[in-house]
């Protein structure tokens, strides 16, 4: 079921509130069969958000961007996590040569950087989320919702993105 919802617009001025926001993100049980689609160029701080949701899941030891292994899989107990990177594809086709769409069809966290470097194979994501580089450094970033599942934890971090202090966090 495709859920077609305005964005969450939420700034983040350094890296304590990427780490404050998967912080929160780590805490929705729905999190744990998402589909997070990660958006922005480089540097926009896509893998960092990444690394913080990882350890506020539970995830131990180095963790590593799959720039070149374009897949890193992390097994905690009852949750299987598998962190994509898209960027070296050149044909969405390989997203299937490679064995993907069993992954994707099983039980546990996604996280795609660079979606659109396999666009048409990929599944619609549950959740979008678009990183923006301002003049400062700070990031505006964009959530957008794209499935019940999305829906939930987009509702879930609004109202808790709300309640942090200074945070300038708005719908569009």
């Amino acid at each position: 079921m495709i859920v077609k919802t305005p964005p969450l617009l939420l700034h983040w001025p350094d890296e304590s509130a990427t780490q404050a926001f998967a912080q929160h993100l780590a805490e929705q049980a729905g999190v744990r069969h998402a589909f997070v689609s990660l958006h922005g160029q480089l540097g926009a701080g896509k893998t960092t958000l990444v690394r913080h949701l990882l350890r506020a899941l539970g995830v131990q030891g180095r963790v590593k961007s799959p720039t070149y292994a374009v897949v890193e899989p992390y097994s905690l107990p009852g949750l299987d996590i598998w962190h994509f990177d898209f960027y070296r594809f050149n044909d969405p086709r390989e997203w299937e040569d490679a064995g993907f769409r069993d992954i994707f069809a099983s039980p546990g966290l996604k996280l795609a950087e660079w979606p659109d470097k396999a666009a048409g194979v990929l599944p619609l994501p549950d959740l979008e989320i678009r990183f923006e580089v301002d003049p400062d450094q700070s990031r505006t970033v964009a959530l957008h919702a794209q499935s019940a599942i999305g829906m939930a934890l987009l509702q879930a971090l609004q109202t808790l993105q709300a309640a942090l202090p200074g945070d300038r966090s708005r719908a569009a």
